[in-house]
């Protein structure tokens, strides 16, 4: 059986034997432990997966891969495979023992973020994280004060997880070949929050507000929220841009905002 790529569920097939030995070079499974596939496509990464001796489940939307699968995989008893969209999945069900999961894909580039926001609700249950996607959305994801590439995706996911860039992977590694450089990288659940923070909702619609204007300085970006005098009490330069904010200054600014408005 062949599968032909399809637009509307933004698939790239990986097929690049190198970039997968990396990958599992990498990530280095263990038997024994549990692992959580998110896309596996025609199950390139699958196969090689599942010869460390993983339990492995895989979530996928696509229901001719889904047959396409089941029938490749038919024989695998640690593997249990799920026809379904990673945004409707309970993480926490998979986790049935006491140890956490560890999740890999190569995920669909249109609706990437929406997936990793979901995977954060459920981070306590999870171990580690390695993904492939846009290279410019992992250096927003991984990038620091300062950087341009920095902004609410990086300070909303840093907050649940410590992200770390690993390693380029070029268009010629897909079937077909998308139109721009993917990379990995991991996420890895913070044991402890790095800040403390009163009400997430807060810290998200502070951070959204800082950089919906990213020209702007926080004086004017947040002053809807802060006066100027406010901003400086917590001892951040109202004349700085939202990029230069590191995520214990909009802690600060986050749970100011709580305080206004309990």
């Amino acid at each position: 059986m062949t599968h032909k790529a399809r637009k509307r569920f933004g698939q790239n097939f990986l097929q690049d034997s190198h970039i997968i030995d990396n990958i599992l070079m990498t990530a280095n499974p263990e038997h024994g432990e549990h692992w959580v596939e998110i896309g596996p496509g025609q199950g390139a990464l699958t196969a090689p997966l599942l010869a460390t001796g993983v339990k492995l489940d895989l979530i996928e939307l696509d229901r001719d891969l889904v047959s396409y699968l089941s029938h490749k995989f038919a024989d695998e008893e640690q593997l249990t495979l799920h026809s379904q969209d990673a945004l409707t999945v309970d993480f926490s069900q998979l986790a049935t023992n006491s140890s956490r999961l560890h999740i890999i894909g190569n995920l669909p580039y249109n609706i990437s973020t929406p997936i990793l926001f979901h995977l954060m609700k459920y981070a306590d249950h999870i171990h580690s994280m390695y993904f492939m996607l846009q290279k410019e959305v992992v250096e927003r994801i991984c990038a620091t004060p300062g950087n341009k590439r920095y902004g609410r995706l990086t300070i909303m996911l840093q907050y649940y997880c410590q992200a770390e860039p690993l390693f380029d992977v070029p268009p010629e590694s897909f079937d077909p070949q998308p139109k721009v450089m993917s990379a990995i990288f991991k996420l890895t659940p913070h044991q402890k929050a790095p800040v403390d923070i009163t009400n997430l909702k807060h810290l998200n619609q502070v951070v959204t507000q800082a950089f919906s204007q990213r020209r702007k300085t926080l004086r004017n970006s947040l002053k809807k929220s802060f006066t100027e005098a406010e901003i400086y009490a917590l001892d951040i330069n109202p004349e700085l841009r939202a990029e230069a904010i590191s995520l214990t200054e909009f802690a600060r600014l986050s749970n100011a905002f709580t305080l206004k408005n309990p």
